[in-house]
This record gives structure tokens, C-alpha cells and sequence, in this order.
């Protein structure tokens, strides 16, 4: 028996999602959703991948170019059931992005060093692999909000963004789109990956600015 002789891969709508990314993915946030997948085994969900706008316009521009930033978008949400079958996450993905190879879209995805994740689902699916971000701080929301929900209130407030490694994946034509690539192409980053248990939030570090005292929320 084959991976596909046991499970599928459907679209899904966003109220379908919610399980997966608020009580078992480490953000616990709803991210942008323009496109939403299950994996199936059978009539049971495994598994969800969600695909939206990035909340950064910046990083659209930065991809490939002012010309492409319509086409950017993010692979902001990957959850699957622990003991699933080798292979079967690879074959998700794969499925997924087969899905979408009619949409023409530039895909960025990251792997977060502070989950100690090395992004090793990307580089089994052809990702390309273009470095890692700059770990840095970013205004501090109360209840795991995004920084686009800011308010004065916590100015004094700042959170600790981990670096992570970033991954591109075009769906239309590659080599027209590498020719705009504004990131050099490295090679693959290696080491363990740490597994993090299922609804587990990553805990993020919180910096006062003005006592330089730091603390976990």
C-alpha cells in the first residue's frame, strides 16, 4: 500500500482550520488564509497547510521585485498528527503545492531557530533555500496579537523575533522568477530538529526597554 492509497489532500475552508492553528500550532494566531488544505486519512483530518498574504509588504517587494509583490505570498501554517507514516508530510506538501501550479505564485516560507526547526520539509518539497532573517525585537502586543494590533499602552515593550531560515518556492515559471530572485541562493542549513509537542505555544522573550529586564510571556 502506497501513501496515496491512504490519504488525500482536499481544500478545506478557513472555519476548518481553526482547530489546528489556534490549539495545536506553537503560534496559536490565524494567519492571512487564501488557500487552505487538509490531509486526510480516510474522513479524518491529520493535518492542515495554509497559504496567505504576508502581513509585510515589505518582504512582498523583497522577494523578487516591486513588479512581483502581487504574486507573493506565505506559507504561514503547517500542522500535522504526531505519528504519522514516513514520508506522508512530504507527500502533504508536495500535494499541496501541485494544487496551486496554475496560480502562479511566489511562495516564501520560514523555519523558526528559536523551535530549532532547520526546514527540512522545504528542502525535501524544492524549496530553495536563501539564508536566514536577522534576529531582532518588534513591538510588543498583548495576547499573542500581531504587531499590526499595536497601541502606545506597551511602548516601553519590546519582543524578541528569533532568526529563521527563509525558503522560496514558485509555482509558475521558475526560471523567469530566479532571474528576479533578490536573495542569494545558499545551500541547505543542517542539524537536529527539535520536536515541539502539539499545543505547546512558543514562548516568546519580552524586553523592557527602560528597566533592560527581560521576561517570557
Amino acid at each position: 500500500m502506497s501513501i496515496k492509497d491512504d490519504y488525500t489532500v482536499q481544500n478545506i475552508k478557513y472555519e476548518d482550520t481553526k482547530d489546528y492553528i489556534l490549539n495545536k500550532h506553537y503560534a496559536q494566531r490565524m494567519p492571512s488564509i487564501s488557500f487552505s488544505f487538509g490531509l486526510f486519512k480516510g474522513s479524518e483530518m491529520k493535518g492542515v497547510l495554509t497559504i496567505g498574504k504576508p502581513a509585510s509588504h515589505s518582504l512582498c517587494i523583497g522577494v523578487c521585485g516591486k513588479e512581483h509583490a502581487s504574486k507573493v505570498f506565505e506559507l504561514n501554517r503547517l500542522i500535522t498528527e504526531d505519528g504519522l507514516e514516513k514520508n506522508v508530510l512530504s507527500f502533504f506538501v508536495s500535494s499541496c503545492l501541485r494544487t496551486l501550479k496554475n496560480e502562479d505564485l511566489i511562495i516564501v516560507s520560514y523555519a523558526d531557530e528559536g523551535m530549532h526547526h532547520n526546514g527540512y520539509i522545504y528542502q525535501a518539497t524544492n524549496f530553495i533555500y536563501t539564508g536566514k532573517t536577522v534576529g531582532r525585537t518588534d513591538k510588543y502586543t498583548e495576547g499573542n496579537k500581531h504587531s499590526r494590533h499595536y497601541d502606545d499602552h506597551n511602548s516601553h515593550l519590546r519582543k524578541v523575533r528569533t532568526p529563521k531560515h527563509r525558503y522560496v518556492y514558485f509555482t509558475g515559471n521558475r526560471k523567469e522568477y530566479l532571474k528576479c530572485l533578490k536573495y542569494n541562493i545558499k545551500s541547505f542549513p543542517k542539524g537536529d530538529n527539535e520536536h515541539y509537542t502539539l499545543g505547546q505555544r512558543m514562548k516568546t522573550m519580552v524586553v523592557n526597554k527602560e528597566t533592560r529586564e527581560s521576561f517570557y510571556v
